[in-house]
């Protein structure tokens, strides 16, 4: 019995995503996409139409994993980005994956770098999803380091209706919790990285996946 249990444990913990929990959180994949330019590698981003979510920020291509559709978070990035920039799965050249970002705001993001074999001209973006596509040299983001500002987080035992309505979302009372959580209680800092260029100001999560793409390169 304990042999079993034991390589029980062996097997399912070889197969474990290495994010504890992660089916809680808005689970997405992104693409970093790499496309070569007069002999330089540049990244390629997207600024987010106007009418979708957090619309008129900078981005990767990438979106909601679905678990009808993807078989793995790789094939959620390419979909996206085939939807998104207009362009066919074989034109992507999978390079690997970068890693996964959990972010506070309760969203996990897997992230994969591909080379696009394309020409710019090629691109026919979705409209409805992307306002508009620009590219910076890898070479800016290795010499600019980004800025850095810090943000304090807290929780929120309770949420506030529009109507002025009070809803207990985590009864501490009742669960006969320490009183000081029955109010909202601090977090720890956050800290968000900013990039600025000529064509718009890159932060949040697209910055710290720039960030971490130009450690792997240093």
């Amino acid at each position: 019995m304990n042999d079993s249990l034991i390589n029980r444990l062996k097997k399912k913990l070889g197969k474990r995503d290495s994010v504890i929990g992660k089916d809680k959180y808005f689970n997405s994949a992104v693409l970093i996409p790499l496309i070569r330019i007069k002999n330089e590698y540049h990244l390629l981003f997207e600024k987010r139409s106007l009418n979708i979510r957090q619309g008129g920020e900078v981005s990767f291509p990438g979106g909601q994993y679905d678990n009808n559709t993807d078989n793995d978070f790789q094939q959620t990035a390419i979909r996206e980005t085939e939807e998104e920039l207009g362009i066919g799965a074989q034109k992507i050249d999978m390079l690997g994956k970068l890693g996964t970002l959990v972010a506070p705001m309760g969203v996990s993001v897997d992230a994969y770098v591909a080379e696009l074999k394309i020409n710019l001209s090629e691109l026919n973006i979705d409209t409805d999803e992307v306002e508009r596509i620009f590219t910076v040299p890898i070479s800016y983001f290795i010499k600019n380091k980004p800025s850095e500002y810090f943000i304090k987080l807290k929780a929120h035992p309770f949420e506030k209706k529009p109507n002025g309505e009070v809803v207990e979302t985590f009864p501490v009372a009742k669960l006969k919790l320490p009183k000081r959580y029955s109010g909202p209680w601090e977090g720890g800092s956050h800290r968000i990285f900013v990039y600025g260029t000529e064509e718009e100001t890159i932060w949040g999560i697209t910055a710290e996946l720039v960030f971490e793409f130009c450690k792997l390169l240093n």
